[in-house]
């Protein structure tokens, strides 16, 4: 049996889906060769690629005024690929702050543009998520980019602002978690490795219109209309990230789609959340109203016992729970392939754990 894995990413891949992965891994569609072997721009390989493309638009209803890119660079690539493209029109653009990763989208774009951080939750170490109805939106901003998700602090912002802005959206952690209503944004990207498939490929959602305000004198490589009239294939795609993605897209579908994965993924937070905050021994401290549902973080009262929870835990099957080293204590990501029945696991070894040290 499979121990359960709480890893933040690279991230719990559906058994399905890997089982699948596994029976054509020497040959794919009686073709004489790998997934991994044959060209991107092979007949069999394009049909996957537009095939995953379809189920993705179809899992989201993306509109169709909207293109989906399957990049690659991550979504750290994005911090600075967003700038590049639309900073120019103004010089400047709004960002709230709300934990590491818009920290670090931050910095990426400074270098590049003048940030207005219009809103920020650093002064009480990002525990809760800064109100999207306080932000300050600039006059002069081109854009307006936030994360919904921060997956080392496990803090989130449930519902987009309505503004007035192109919105722009690191939407990794979260995508595909629960509904989501694309036509709110002008961009949303996403690294793969948390809810779509193994690490290495990035998706773009773009609206068509503010896409062509994309700046003309930047390298190719960079301009989202490039991607958009290459197919995302500018350049040799991840072949074999894309490939899995549509896997895990079909399985999305199968299951329910995301409806589905909503209910399942708020019980699963739920009955965690709920036996920490009713033991003395275990802790969260973000504002309840900003938990994230997909990575929950918590403390021991005696942070000496970390090592030994966390031997024990591995002990006990339930892998990868370290927090983040720039926040200590444990996090538990548990992402769409994580079962309810890995999260019950995990609440059974805490209070074995309590019962005997605390």
């Amino acid at each position: 049996m499979r121990k359960w894995n709480f890893c933040a990413g690279p991230a719990v891949l559906p058994e399905d889906v890997l089982k699948e992965v596994k029976s054509e891994f020497l040959e794919f569609n009686n073709s004489g060769t790998s997934i991994m072997e044959m060209s991107h721009r092979s007949e069999i390989y394009t049909s996957v690629a537009i095939e995953a493309k379809k189920d993705l638009i179809e899992i989201l209803n993306i509109p169709k005024n909207y293109d989906v890119l399957f990049l690659q660079g991550g979504a750290t690539h994005q911090f600075s690929m967003v700038p590049y493209n639309f900073g120019h029109n103004t010089k400047e653009a709004d960002y709230v702050l709300s934990g590491s990763w818009s920290k670090k989208a931050i910095s990426e774009a400074s270098k590049i543009i003048k940030v207005n951080t219009i809103a920020s939750s650093e002064g009480k170490n990002f525990t809760y998520a800064p109100d999207p109805n306080d932000w300050k939106v600039s006059e002069k901003s081109a854009y307006l980019h936030f994360c919904p998700n921060e997956t080392i602090q496990g803090v989130a912002i449930h519902e987009p602002p309505i503004i007035d802005k192109p919105l722009i959206s690191d939407a990794s952690s979260v995508i595909l978690s629960e509904p989501l209503d694309v036509s709110k944004f002008s961009l949303i990207y996403a690294g793969a490795q948390k809810n779509i498939g193994p690490s290495g490929l990035t998706i773009v959602i773009i609206d068509r219109e503010f896409m062509e305000y994309g700046d003309q004198n930047i390298p190719n490589i960079l301009k989202y209309s490039e991607h958009s009239n290459s197919d995302s294939m500018l350049n040799t795609p991840p072949t074999f990230a894309w490939y899995m993605a549509g896997k895990v897209f079909k399985w999305i579908k199968d299951s329910g789609g995301l409806d589905y994965f909503s209910i399942q993924n708020n019980k699963k937070a739920s009955e965690l959340y709920k036996f920490i905050d009713e033991s003395s021994f275990y802790s969260n401290n973000i504002d309840i109203k900003n938990r994230s549902i997909m990575n929950v973080t918590f403390f021991l009262a005696n942070d000496d016992l970390d090592k030994t929870f966390l031997s024990n835990a591995e002990e006990n099957g339930l892998l990868n729970l370290k927090g983040h080293r720039s926040v200590g204590g444990m996090r538990a990501s548990i992402y769409n392939a994580m079962p309810f029945e890995g999260v019950e696991e995990l609440i059974k070894f805490m209070e074995y754990f309590e019962s005997k040290y605390g």
